[in-house]
């Protein structure tokens, strides 16, 4: 059967791949059109677009690349109906994506929602669009089940959190052999940076991240660096011969480290999957910030912090994310008690993930329900 998925960021690139490998162990007739990255197109199918080209961070970016934007929907929507799959898989990416679903079932295209709308946090009238429009939700936090039946009325599919499996299939690398082959202090316990992987947030973001370096003498400031990055973006930031860059390993970085600074996002999940306590931090122009304290309804940014429904990690936010702030917390957080606190409450928040196999639950899903129609 033909799918055609849309993904337009780095985890949903991710959760895409996962999910095109077990939908090709379901289907090995499958065919795939896409648009997402470089592991989505290690999987096999047609590249339509890098998701490169369409993440834009913010209200003031948004409106500038508001022309670039329709043109993708546009050119989205013509690709879509010309391949006619037997089922529109959309990952996450909802402001997009959910134009791409009213289009898809005005043209009776089966639609497949991965990783649904957090409309819990904003904007909660785009369930009428989401019953409309999207056939079969799949939902990634426990909490969104029963969250959708109870409020809305409306039945969704909690598959597990696919997280989960990607760090599971996790080979460690030797700790000593990754220091060694990065130029890392082999004696120096190491601080994580990750300032997210659009230009917009790494800019937004690493500055500041970096300026406590000189604070914390005694170790090793690590960036991780998004492939899809320039590492020129990264470099003119780097002022200390204890900052090194790492590319395409955060993995192996979140493995040995002893804390991290982490730009909001999937990012601050998967820190606290591996256990390593950390700073979420979050900035953004003025009036992006305005608009969206205004729209959000919920008490927390981060997604360890909104699934555990309280404050298990700091955020650092907007004002308060500043160099006297960022040094007093990271120092809090290298104390052994308040470490001790925080990894008690990272495997509270991995039992609530649920099980394993997201990827693999919903590509049966669809593909029975594709079979069905």
């Amino acid at each position: 059967m033909k799918y055609y998925l849309i993904a337009g960021e780095a985890s949903g690139d991710l959760h895409g791949s996962n999910l095109m490998k077990e939908i090709k162990a379901t289907d090995p007739k499958a065919e795939f059109r896409f648009y997402g990255g470089d592991l989505m197109k290690k999987q096999g199918g047609f590249l339509v677009k890098h998701y490169k080209e369409m993440a834009f961070m913010g209200l003031l970016e948004v409106l500038k690349n508001i022309r670039t934007l329709s043109k993708n929907i546009k050119s989205c929507k013509a690709d879509v109906l010309e391949y006619n799959p037997d089922a529109l898989i959309m990952i996450d990416y909802g402001g997009f994506n959910m134009k791409i679903a009213k289009f898809a079932k005005e043209n009776k295209i089966p639609t497949h929602f991965y990783i649904a709308p957090k409309i819990w946090a904003w904007n909660e009238k785009r369930i009428h669009k989401i019953k409309k429009y999207i056939d079969y939700m799949y939902t990634i936090f426990s909490f969104e089940k029963p969250y959708f039946k109870t409020k809305h009325n409306h039945d969704v599919d909690f598959v597990g959190n696919p997280l989960l499996d990607e760090i599971k299939k996790y080979k460690p690398t030797d700790e000593l052999k990754f220091r060694k082959e990065n130029n890392i202090d082999t004696e120096k316990p190491i601080i994580a940076i990750l300032p997210g992987s659009r230009k917009q947030e790494i800019e937004s973001m690493l500055e500041i991240m970096l300026s406590i370096s000189y604070d914390f003498e005694k170790y090793e400031f690590i960036i991780a660096r998004a492939p899809s990055q320039p590492i020129e973006v990264y470099q003119k930031y780097i002022f200390n011969s204890n900052i090194k860059i790492v590319t395409d390993k955060t993995y192996d970085l979140l493995s040995f480290s002893t804390a991290a600074l982490v730009t909001s996002g999937t990012a601050t999940l998967e820190t606290a999957l591996f256990k390593v306590p950390e700073i979420v931090c979050y900035k953004t122009s003025w009036i992006t910030y305005k608009v969206a304290k205004f729209l959000i309804k919920i008490d927390y940014l981060s997604l360890v912090n909104i699934i555990m429904d309280k404050m298990v990690v700091v955020e650092l936010i907007q004002e308060d994310f500043n160099r006297e702030r960022l040094s007093t917390e990271l120092n809090k957080i290298l104390d052994s008690q308040y470490r001790a606190k925080m990894f008690y409450d990272y495997y509270k928040l991995e039992e609530k993930l649920g099980t394993e196999g997201a990827s693999k639950v919903t590509a049966k899903l669809i593909y029975k329900r594709t079979l069905q129609k």
